[in-house]
């Protein structure tokens, strides 16, 4: 049996921008996963090259880096048993054009880079992930 354990999902500018806030959330808590935190803010440059820096030297890191920071983004600490597969089946491909009908980014994407959603892919990303979103004081 698997033990309880918290992700991260970042709700990107575009998700925020088209309104799609609600419809995300409900489908994580119909799903079962509980919310820890939640917040709406906006990525300082400095965070989110610190989130991104697996990234660092890509071509698309920049182009990461400018869209988390274009907008107001909302962050989710989602726990529950599996939460970090459960959550990334959900979210689907990174790529809404190749993700399975009926995810999060095949319904809601636009495109690669305006894929709606983030999530924490290992138990270490989403412990440093969560601590550049979060204070202790934000989780109940």
């Amino acid at each position: 049996m698997e033990q309880e354990m918290r992700t991260l999902v970042l709700l990107k500018p575009d998700a925020v921008q088209r309104g799609l806030v609600g419809e995300i959330v409900y489908r994580f808590e119909k799903k079962g996963m509980k919310i820890a935190a939640m917040k709406m803010l906006r990525m300082t440059k400095g965070s989110a090259e610190e989130f991104y820096s697996v990234h660092e030297g890509k071509p698309f890191y920049n182009g990461l880096v400018d869209y988390i920071t274009s907008g107001p983004i909302v962050g989710l600490c989602l726990e529950g048993e599996n939460v970090i597969s459960i959550v990334r089946t959900m979210m689907g491909k990174t790529n809404p054009a190749e993700a399975e009908k009926g995810t999060i980014r095949a319904d809601y994407g636009i495109d690669i880079g305006k894929n709606t959603v983030h999530g924490s892919d290992s138990i270490e990303n989403a412990e440093k992930e969560l601590s550049i979103v979060f204070d202790e004081a934000d989780f109940v």
